[in-house]
């Protein structure tokens, strides 16, 4: 392949764009030229034929100048001696922006194939893209590097491939970039499983022939309808790519059950000729029932419009034919990107269009901030991945949820308030629960009620983790009002018990003093903390009386030189601190204790106590502030523990290992796969009660055959 240059570029720009903007282009150009003068990529070409590249794919979507010149520049921070003053001095802020933003994404890399890693990512990725052209650079950058992988060894072919499936097309599907996410995902199928690849490919390569001439044929024969009735069309023809023919064979299908192989576009002049295209072909060619989508009048949340149907044509084959305008066309190919187009720039229907999307991902990203890593990784993707279903409002605004979703999701995301003050739902006329499931088409009603609240029965059924997260949060509003009154309260009775005066003992420099060192904001933290009974109103006071002591110095002597606690100990609590109830005790997440497992407590600054295992790496080597604690007998909770399990790699083990923890009843809240070229591991996050129902189900897993390790993590 010849190496690009920029006449090139400027070549396909000349039409959009005006001479001064093609000089300003140089002029990046020639910047970047300048700094990776006299580097190599692996493959052998001049370093600079990478952001020239990326620049050429950009340019097919239309987009603007500055993200023409800021893909060609965005490498001279990574690679080469460039300040961010010289930068702004030669091309302003804005171009700065961009290029600090990718150039800081470009630095990350998935840390394993976990996909609680993968989502992780995708979260920072959007996070730091607050401005959408620092992504569309970012997917043009990985799409030039998916072209040239083979340059790479395979470890890090894989890994590449597996970050661009897990992170980067999921962000070119919301931002319906159809042309670089359908390449994206041949190219990941080709190095994440190279077997299956060729072997599609080989099939379609032996029937390309054949099918060639079909897809001629049908084409030749839509032309004539058209030319009769005088509608003015393109016509253009495709076969399925690799990838979406393996996701057909990977639901189960087999190749000659694959229908849908052919496919037809044709691009009309006005919407009003795509409905009557449509009929034309059905009146020749025999529908296929339940295949006509009218995307048209109902479009996809990330603008795509189109008439889709699946008739019966030529030969008895199966034909998916697609209509809509050039229009149309347009932003189903570039999505988003093409809204950032020379023509329509500056128009406030645009930059309305744009803050919708981008609100997309700083949804995601806010709806995260509240929850762990483990709630992430197991529902991220039933909001963003998952199928779709298509709803109304009675104004005929189009709302895309999960499948699965209710009433309750579609009034969250008309708005919180709706969702907080919803009392019942009308969906097509009919009263319905709120907990039913909605289904494509329904045009939905919220009924409200201004004095009405959230219940928290509809965490029971409700699909998003938007809707879930609004409904926790409501609550958790609630809750903590009621537990700052109520540690109001406790703190006043304690105070006048002691003949103390608030103002004395919380003066402002004692309350400066109980603040940092408990790592609290204000006042009213502290009445949540003794509220919530996680801090006694005694204990609180003393710790302001002892104006030398702090705190870590007084929950020592709290509970040093104390005999070991006793087991019997009359406590709520899992873990028992010597006589005490009112400390803070937690299960430390780096070991991740369970009952029976040998403990000990280390005593953090300002958060209590923490609880590790005996043989946990982060206590072993300490000496100072451990303190004895054992668990109590009164208690029968259940706690989160992480396993290791290690398999022969001649299958997939995973169902048989899911089966035999339902057999001992035992809950797999997460796992991840790891397959390596002698052995598969997998690594689970289960709950048990106690390490001896921990011990029994690790037991058990010996007695399959393909085990041959299973152990604590």
């Amino acid at each position: 392949m010849m190496e690009p240059k920029i006449e090139d570029l400027l070549e396909k720009l000349k039409n959009n764009f005006s001479e001064q903007d093609l000089e300003d282009i140089k002029k990046a150009y020639h910047f970047a030229y300048e700094k990776h003068k006299g580097m190599m990529r692996l493959t052998n070409e001049p370093y600079i034929t990478h952001p020239l590249n990326v620049a050429l794919i950009l340019s097919d979507l239309h987009v603007d100048k500055v993200t023409i010149m800021a893909s060609l520049l965005h490498e001279v921070f990574n690679n080469a001696e460039t300040t961010e003053e010289e930068l702004e001095r030669h091309f302003g802020r804005e171009i700065l922006e961009i290029v600090k933003s990718i150039s800081t994404i470009n630095k990350l890399e998935l840390p394993d194939d976990k996909e609680s890693s993968a989502i992780y990512l995708r979260k920072v990725l959007v996070g730091l893209a607050e401005d959408v052209r620092v992504l569309f650079i970012k997917l043009a950058d990985r799409l030039h590097n998916m072209r040239t992988i083979w340059a790479v060894n395979p470890e890090k072919q894989k890994k590449k491939a597996n970050e661009t499936m897990n992170v980067l097309i999921p962000i070119a599907h919301r931002l319906g970039i159809y042309s670089i996410k359908s390449e994206l995902e041949d190219l990941c199928l080709k190095y994440l499983k190279p077997e299956v690849y060729e072997d599609i490919l080989k099939q379609l390569n032996a029937s390309t022939t054949e099918l060639q001439e079909v897809l001629e044929a049908m084409q030749d024969s839509i032309s004539t309808i058209l030319i009769e009735h005088g509608i003015q069309f393109q016509i253009k023809s495709r076969v399925k790519s690799v990838y979406s023919i393996y996701k057909k064979l990977s639901k189960g299908k087999k190749w000659n059950e694959i229908y849908d192989i052919l496919a037809l576009r044709v691009i009309v002049e006005k919407e009003s000729d795509c409905y009557l295209t449509i009929g034309l072909i059905h009146s020749k060619f025999h529908p296929l029932p339940k295949r006509f989508k009218d995307y048209i009048a109902m479009p996809k949340e990330n603008m795509y419009q189109s008439l889709h149907t699946g008739v019966f044509g030529i030969d008895g084959k199966i034909f998916e034919i697609q209509v809509r305008t050039h229009e149309m066309d347009e932003i189903a190919e570039k999505g988003i990107a093409s809204h950032w187009s020379y023509k329509e720039k500056g128009t406030q229907k645009i930059q309305n269009m744009m803050e919708q999307k981008l609100e997309i991902f700083r949804n995601i990203i806010d709806t995260y901030k509240e929850t762990d890593d483990l709630d992430f990784a197991a529902t991220v993707n039933a909001d963003i991945l998952e199928d779709s279903i298509y709803v109304f409002t009675p104004r005929g605004d189009v709302v895309e949820l999960p499948k699965g979703s209710t009433p309750v999701d579609f009034a969250y995301r008309i708005h919180s308030k709706v969702g907080d003050t919803t009392v019942g739902a009308i969906v097509n006329d009919e009263i319905v629960p709120l907990s039913y499931e909605l289904k494509d088409n329904d045009v939905i009603k919220i009924n409200t009620n201004k004095n009405s609240t959230p219940s928290k029965e509809w965490l029971d059924f409700v699909k998003t983790n938007g809707a879930k997260n609004k409904i926790k949060s409501y609550f958790s509003k609630q809750d903590r009002e009621d537990y700052i009154e109520n540690g109001k309260n406790i703190l006043d009775r304690e105070l006048r018990k002691q003949h103390l005066i608030f103002s004395e003992v919380f003066s402002e420099e004692k309350l400066a003093k109980i603040l940092k060192d408990l790592k609290m904001n204000d006042m009213d933290d502290i009445y949540l903390a003794i509220g919530s009974f996680r801090y006694t109103a005694g204990y609180i006071i003393k710790l302001t009386v002892e104006e030398k002591q702090n705190v870590t110095d007084a929950l020592i002597e709290k509970v040093s030189n104390k005999k070991r606690p006793s087991i019997k100990s009359n406590t709520k609590n899992d873990i028992v601190v010597g006589e005490y109830n009112d400390i803070l005790v937690t299960l430390a997440k780096c070991c991740k204790p369970v009952k029976g497992d040998a403990i000990i407590g280390y005593i953090t600054k300002g958060e209590g106590i923490s609880v590790h295992r005996m043989d946990c790496p982060n206590i072993l080597n300490k000496s100072e502030r451990l303190i004895p604690v054992v668990w109590s007998e009164n208690t029968d909770n259940e706690y989160y523990t992480d396993i290791v399990i290690e398999t022969l790699n001649d299958k997939n083990y995973l169902s048989d290992i899911i089966n035999k923890a339902s057999l001992k009843n035992i809950n797999v809240v997460y796992l991840t796969t790891n397959e390596n070229i002698d052995y598969t591991l997998y690594t689970m996050t289960i709950k048990v009660k106690n390490a001896t129902e921990l011990q029994d189900f690790l037991d058990s897993l010996y007695s399959l055959n393909f085990i041959k390790k299973a152990g604590k993590k």
